[in-house]
C-alpha cells in the first residue's frame, strides 16, 4: 500500500463487472479498463506517481508497460493486484470475502489457479 497511501494514483484496469463487484477504497482512484486505456491515457497523469493494478496484476503489467512505452516514467504494477490487496486487509468494498473465496479454489492439480 506504500505509494498509495502516499498519494499515488491507483489506476484500476479491469473490467466494468469486476470494479462493481469488488473495489479499492482509496482516495486516489481512477477506473480506465485495459481495453480502453489507448483512448484515456490522458486522463492519467505524466507528472504524478502511478499505480497500476487489476484482480492479480497480470492486465495491469501489460497497461504499465503500454504506459512506460509512451513516456510514463513514474509508472508501477501492483503485483498480485487486488487479491494480494484484499487478502492484506488494505480499505477496499464490496463482498470481499467472496471474492477472496472465489479466487481460492483449494485445488492440488499443478496450473490450476
Amino acid at each position: 500500500m506504500g505509494k498509495v497511501k502516499e498519494g499515488a494514483l491507483l489506476v484500476d484496469v479491469r473490467r466494468h463487472k469486476e470494479v462493481d463487484e469488488v473495489n479499492f477504497d482509496v482516495p486516489n482512484y481512477l477506473h480506465i479498463p485495459l481495453s480502453q486505456l489507448e483512448e484515456r491515457m490522458s486522463e492519467i497523469p505524466k507528472d504524478k506517481d502511478v499505480v497500476m493494478v487489476c484482480r492479480s496484476g497480470d492486465r495491469s503489467l501489460r497497461a504499465t508497460y503500454y504506459l512506460m512505452n509512451h513516456g510514463y516514467e513514474n509508472v508501477v504494477n501492483m503485483k498480485n493486484g487486488l487479491l494480494k490487496w484484499a487478502a492484506k486487509g488494505f480499505p477496499a468494498k464490496g463482498n470481499v470475502q467472496a471474492f477472496l473465496d472465489a479466487a481460492s479454489c483449494d485445488c492440488s492439480q499443478p496450473g490450476c489457479c
